[in-house]
């Protein structure tokens, strides 16, 4: 991790410091590590809480404001907030139409979760939640099934826009059950990350060597692979992501091309534009494109791919406005 780094203990609150600064529509509860839009959502507008371990930025905090979540609340790095954080970030932005959480799917995150949904629905709020579980490696994996990752993107965005239009707590669920069979991704290292914990990569890779299948908290893939072209990492993960997903031989999608925290956008639109290539060789075509590190893995090297099967109902809330320090589109200055 980065030498300007240096009081490891105070990262997380420092962050959070900084980004009420630079996004005045923002504001955060330093002790219980929550970000919450300064205008809260009122009436019958459903409100969408997620979060997760710190280290993944823009994720979670970085999708807070208009068009996506209430509230985002923040674990240490690569650490589940606790279900009082949990908590607090869900009484924080509850209406009387309810809270939706979108929960990754990791042990701590899923288990944090519910025992504070449960807490809240003593306390008489109405909360329901969605698990995002999208990464095809999972099944390779000595894991819990898929691991959630760039899904959790396209989830807040098409929730938290449906969420803006009136849709019920039900619908929503409804809405987020359906992302989840039509949409899968799937990442590849090409560096560790550093915790600053520990000081040390998580694992280590040959000059000519890749990390295919990698987890966004720095976990090792399922496999190493000989490093090739931006071509033959396109093609790996396209191939990888379809042989999962139940789409027809003429799909069209949303797709997500998505940085680690190490790489450079040049290089990210150069996969973008080989990715693009491999699906309509296919014969798939592509709506929309999101590119640029959007879920990240501390300064790791490396991409993800995410694709989402599209239709009218999420293309209307993909292009839905949004104003978050992370995504902002649609709203005028």
């Amino acid at each position: 991790m980065s030498k300007l780094i240096n009081n490891k203990t105070e990262i997380v609150a420092d962050f959070m410091r900084g980004l009420k600064q630079s996004h005045p529509d923002l504001d955060v509860d330093i002790e219980n590590r929550v970000v919450y839009r300064k205008t809260p959502a009122v009436g019958d507008k459903v409100a969408l809480v997620s979060g997760g371990g710190s280290g993944h930025e823009p994720l979670h905090s970085g999708f807070v404001g208009l068009g996506m979540l209430d509230a985002a609340c923040m674990g240490e790095v690569f650490t589940s907030p606790t279900p009082q954080q949990i908590v607090r970030a869900i009484e924080k932005v509850s209406t009387s139409a309810g809270v939706l959480l979108i929960v990754k799917n990791y042990a701590g995150d899923i288990m944090n979760f519910e025992i504070a949904a449960e807490r809240a629905e003593r306390n008489g709020i109405k909360v329901r939640s969605v698990t995002i579980d999208d990464d095809v490696a999972g099944g390779k994996l000595p894991s819990d099934g898929g691991r959630g990752m760039g899904l959790t993107v396209f989830a807040e965005k098409i929730l938290g826009a449906a969420a803006e239009n009136g849709m019920s707590l039900d619908g929503l669920c409804e809405l987020g059950q359906d992302l989840r069979t039509r949409g899968r991704s799937m990442g590849i290292g090409m560096s560790s990350c550093t915790h600053p914990v520990a000081g040390v990569p998580t694992f280590e890779l040959g000059e000519d060597e890749i990390e295919v299948g990698i987890g966004i908290h720095g976990e090792p893939g399922w496999r190493r692979a000989r490093a090739g072209s931006a071509q033959d990492t396109a093609k790996l993960l396209v191939e990888s992501i379809l042989a999962e997903l139940a789409a027809p031989e003429q799909s069209s999608f949303i797709v997500l091309v998505n940085g680690m925290g190490g790489t450079p956008l040049i290089e990210l639109y150069v996969m973008a534009g080989e990715i693009h290539r491999e699906l309509i060789e296919r014969g798939h075509s592509v709506d929309r494109y999101l590119v640029g590190s959007h879920i990240t893995s501390l300064e790791m090297a490396g991409c993800s791919l995410t694709l989402l099967q599209s239709d009218a109902e999420s293309l209307k809330y993909w292009d839905a406005p949004v104003s978050t320090p992370a995504l902002n589109w649609g709203v005028a200055a």
